[in-house]
């Protein structure tokens, strides 16, 4: 009879904690409320605080929370808890694995990602909402021996989102970043720039472009090209949001594959 080692016991734990975290996160989305509303389309009232990968400066509102699960390749999961303390301020915890979804043994991130958003310049008529914030929640899997993910975490960035009046909405939103995932010797300040446009009261189309600066020398995992992502997000309405993407057209990955189909769920509800 082969004996389990501690490595596989302890995958099998995390795997667990983890189907547990999703099962919860589900649960709560069934539930319903009030809250009817999501983050995609022009009735859907609520900000996006992100793209496909890129950060924007939208922000909960306070007494709020929101439950993030991103469905990702070689069966990865990545949930996430983010909270908003006060109007201009949002934090978040974030947790999660490849190969979770499936028969093979997990890989799980290397620790929890943390985040925090604070606005510094609400939207005006002449000026964008501009936020700051630290992220260290990477995409796709953790790459255990390049200390990395698949895509890099934003680290610090600044971010600024930029609404217009047409057809329903048109939003832009770039930035920078500096990420502290630089232990291949890539320490540039990246940018990053995106778009979304409603297509009727709950569908937005959304386009991102990472320009991966801090991914381009001779140890990284891309091409120089950077990361093109589209997708579609739809508001189901009761704080559900639905989102399906299209990652890396440019074909920018060349060690690691990170160009994939991947659905994201959010859930926003009141404490």
């Amino acid at each position: 009879m082969m004996m389990k080692s501690d490595d596989d016991e302890g995958f099998t734990l995390r795997a667990r904690c983890m189907a547990r975290v999703i099962t919860l996160a589900l649960i709560a989305t069934l539930q319903g409320s009030l809250f009817a509303q999501g983050s995609a389309g022009s009735e859907g009232g609520l900000e996006p605080r992100s793209l496909v990968d890129i950060p924007t400066a939208g922000m909960l509102a306070k007494g709020t929370f929101g439950f993030d699960i991103d469905f990702f390749q070689e069966g990865g999961v990545l949930v996430g808890f983010t909270a908003g303390v006060l109007d201009r301020l949002t934090i978040g915890l974030s947790y999660g694995g490849s190969r979770i979804i499936g028969s093979s043994t997990p890989v799980m991130n290397n620790v929890p990602g943390f985040t925090i958003k604070i606005r510094v310049l609400e939207e005006n008529m002449a000026l964008p909402a501009i936020a700051l914030g630290f992220d260290t929640q990477g995409k796709e899997g953790y790459l255990k021996d390049l200390k990395r993910y698949g895509i890099k975490s934003p680290g610090f960035y600044v971010v600024g989102s930029k609404n217009y009046s047409l057809l329903g909405y048109l939003s832009f939103h770039g930035g920078l970043n500096y990420s502290l995932e630089n232990s291949d010797g890539d320490k540039d300040i990246n940018v990053f720039a995106g778009l979304e446009k409603t297509l009727g009261p709950f569908l937005s189309l959304i386009v991102e472009y990472n320009l991966a600066r801090n991914d381009s020398n001779d140890r990284a995992v891309g091409r120089g090209r950077g990361y093109f992502n589209t997708g579609l997000k739809c508001t189901l309405g009761g704080g559900l949001t639905l989102g399906v993407m299209l990652k890396d057209l440019a074909k920018n990955g060349k060690d690691v594959d990170v160009g994939n189909r991947t659905v994201s769920v959010e859930y926003v509800n009141f404490f």
